[in-house]
């Protein structure tokens, strides 16, 4: 991808509490990232990170749900391990002390721009991937 290509609004973001969006690797794989707000004034006033738990690959924004976000940070639906909404870090449960890939966006003029020259963009919401849509087998007793 050369340049940038708008996302979404910003505020889009911030009312949905989470958007998603697909792109093709280098290497021609489709991978989801979804977009959260970001409450850091030091840092972009949201971050996109890719939709699958750092310990067992679970979706992390499901479709028709989002991602779950509570205090900051997004929920494996999974084991409940959280992960900072702004740097992807997770300090606890089964993902401990890992952090969330990313992809390079900018923010500007409250408009989000994927600007990661490694990606090419395919479309908002998820990938064609169908073979993951009966959500989380959950092991734990979380309820949102």
């Amino acid at each position: 991808m050369s340049g940038r290509y708008r996302l979404t609004s910003v505020d889009a973001v911030e009312e949905e509490g989470s958007w998603l969006f697909t792109v093709r690797d280098q290497h021609g794989n489709d991978e989801e990232f979804f977009l959260v707000p970001c409450d850091d004034p030091d840092r972009p006033a949201v971050e996109a990170w890719l939709n699958r738990c750092t310990h067992e690959s679970q979706r992390l924004y499901r479709e028709g749900v989002g991602a779950i976000v509570r205090d900051g940070g997004v929920v494996c639906p999974k084991h409940g391990s959280i992960f900072d909404t702004c740097t992807g870090y997770c300090d606890n449960g089964e993902a401990a002390d890992t952090t969330l890939p990313d992809v390079e966006i900018a923010v500007d003029g409250g408009q989000v721009y994927l600007v990661d020259d490694d990606v090419t963009f395919l479309r908002a919401g998820p990938s064609r991937d169908d073979d993951d849509d009966d959500g989380p087998s959950s092991t734990s007793h979380l309820q949102f």
